[in-house]
């Protein structure tokens, strides 16, 4: 494991705490060495790149997001769009993690700028598989800008 693999950020947008919690189990399950952050919302997705308020004043750049689309406040959709018109956040992969199927969603998202689309299995085995292919991809093969945190 290199240093950068050491200190690959992912910023989790999930509303639901069980959700969550099969993320970030799915991470150490696969020893995925990743910095999780949990916000449950696209408002706090905002604030927590932008490092508005007390709460996320020395939050990290992520290297990724794992975005939900359906949560309250401002569901992924919004966010999406929000984050790839922002000059200073659209660089950051997006990648949808969400329990909707449906295709216009998965179209949707994609012409929103997201980066890729993963349907949440209910199967645990699915469910870790898929964990451990994004962490193989986005930490193992892919290069991302080094920008400024």
């Amino acid at each position: 494991m290199t240093t950068e693999q050491a200190r690959f950020v992912i910023l989790l947008a999930e509303d639901e705490p069980a959700d969550a919690h099969l993320v970030k189990t799915a991470l150490a399950e696969n020893k995925i060495p990743a910095e999780l952050h949990h916000v449950v919302d696209g408002r706090e997705v905002l604030e927590f790149l932008r490092r508005q308020g007390p709460r996320f004043a020395a939050a990290p750049r992520p290297d990724l997001i794992l975005l939900d689309l359906n949560m309250p406040r401002m569901d992924g959709r919004e966010c999406l769009a929000a984050l790839k018109e922002d000059a200073t956040l659209r660089t950051i992969p997006v990648v949808i993690l969400t329990t909707s199927d449906v295709e216009r969603d998965v179209v949707a998202s994609y012409q929103l700028g997201a980066a890729g689309y993963i349907t949440k299995s209910v199967d645990m085995l699915q469910f870790l598989a898929a964990i451990r292919g994004l962490g193989n991809y986005w930490i193992d093969l892919v290069r991302l800008p080094q920008l400024p945190q």
